[in-house]
């Protein structure tokens, strides 16, 4: 029998769990700390408890309770982790994927959010989809946060977005705007599908990102509100990630998958 190599502490995601109940985030811990790649860590259910821990042990993703972001200080408090602790992620646990509590997540700078309808085994995926730079969400939730970026038109591109892309490479993000598969986008632009793949490749290595959404809030994500900007934060990624996901149509179950 091969003997099992223990992974060494710096190399493990360290989470901190803070669920709304005593109860529940014990549970939650208990579950991921059978994941051998987390050191997970438990806080108790408040802001300033939260923040201590994060700090003291450099927490790499935050799993929090929805019903702490809208305590008195409401998504306040993701902000103050993200302000404390640039390094860190948070993923929201949602009741439901209600429309204003996804968009409230995002704005105040979460990277996911985990509905406690979806299976416990999906949540550690989440984190390490997270932990990599990528962003999580559902296909539902997807649309909520199209919605709330205000529509794929290309004078809402950012400068830099503008600068970084070409006018083909813009033609296809206007596509994944709308939600169009490639062979869709491919269909608009007289392409083949694997022209579209090619073109959706250089996007995400000239932007840095992993994943389609990713590329649309890259290039939505500054425009908004009144004064030209929002609070919504586009996602980096410094490299590609060798992870394919499967095909859902116009839009895909989540903010995780490649060029496919």
């Amino acid at each position: 029998m091969a003997n099992l190599i223990p992974i060494p502490t710096s190399d493990r995601v360290v989470v901190t769990v803070a669920d709304s109940t005593p109860m529940d985030t014990q549970l939650l811990v208990a579950a991921l700390a059978q994941e051998k790649q987390f050191q997970v860590l438990e806080s108790a259910s408040s802001p300033a408890a939260i923040l201590a821990l994060i700090r003291r042990e450099k927490t790499h993703v935050v799993v929090l309770s929805e019903e702490l972001t809208e305590s008195a200080t409401g998504s306040d408090l993701i902000r103050d982790i993200r302000a404390q602790s640039a390094s860190a992620r948070v993923v929201v646990l949602l009741k439901g994927s209600a429309r204003e509590a996804v968009i409230k997540a995002f704005r105040a700078g979460a990277q996911g959010v985990f509905c406690r309808t979806e299976p416990l085994r999906l949540l550690a995926k989440c984190i390490r989809c997270v932990h990599a730079g990528q962003v999580w969400a559902s296909s539902s939730e997807l649309h909520y946060v199209l919605e709330a970026l205000g529509g794929p038109t290309r004078a809402r591109f950012t400068p830099e977005t503008e600068a970084l892309l070409s006018v083909r490479e813009i033609d296809v993000v206007v596509g994944l705007t709308e939600g169009l598969s490639n062979r869709e986008i491919a269909k608009r632009l007289k392409l083949t599908e694997h022209t579209v793949k090619n073109y959706l490749c250089r996007i995400f290595e000239k932007l840095g990102v992993s994943s389609r959404v990713e590329v649309i809030l890259h290039a939505l994500g500054r425009t908004g509100t009144s004064n030209g900007t929002s609070s919504f934060a586009p996602v980096r990624r410094p490299h590609l990630v060798s992870e394919n996901g499967r095909s859902l149509g116009k839009v895909r179950s989540s903010i995780r998958e490649m060029a496919n």
